[in-house]
């Protein structure tokens, strides 16, 4: 598998678990999707060209492919969805972890109560997105998650 692109999903999914960690009470949440949010062309090729390695792209988006990936082993579980965003002025983080909550609703009506926290909605589901400027990456928690979205086991 490609070291790079597996260490850069690491990386991301351990930093937005910690940020996860801070401001929710859903310590075991596992992942089931990261981006990286690419800071220029040549690093969106390359890491295309690299994913395209270890997956298939399941939905094309006007921000960049969604791959089913070989899981990638993670602090907060297997990664087995994977985005690779292209270059975005709004995006100068690493990129982000999408956390799957146990009681979506509770959590919902909990959080969007708190700063950093911001609801999403979207034709056939939603997320809430977590933003905190201490951390160079996002978290988010979407509803379904997307790996239901895209009936991966």
């Amino acid at each position: 598998m490609a070291k790079e692109l597996k260490e850069l999903v690491q990386r991301i999914v351990k930093e937005a678990n910690t940020l996860k960690n801070k401001h929710t009470s859903e310590k075991d949440a596992p992942v089931n999707y990261a981006c990286i949010f690419c800071q220029s062309k040549e690093q969106y090729q390359h890491l295309l060209n690299e994913a395209y390695k270890i997956g298939k792209v399941i939905k094309e988006t006007t921000t960049g492919p969604l791959f089913h990936i070989q899981p990638i082993q993670t602090i907060s579980g297997k990664v087995k969805l994977l985005k690779i965003r292209k270059p975005d002025v709004t995006r100068s983080e690493l990129g982000d972890a999408d956390f799957t909550v146990k009681d979506y609703i509770k959590f919902k009506q909990k959080c969007l109560l708190q700063k950093g926290f911001k609801l999403i909605t979207r034709e056939d589901f939603e997320m809430i997105e977590l933003m905190d400027e201490k951390f160079n990456v996002r978290a988010y928690f979407s509803n379904p998650p997307l790996d239901e979205q895209f009936k991966i086991k």
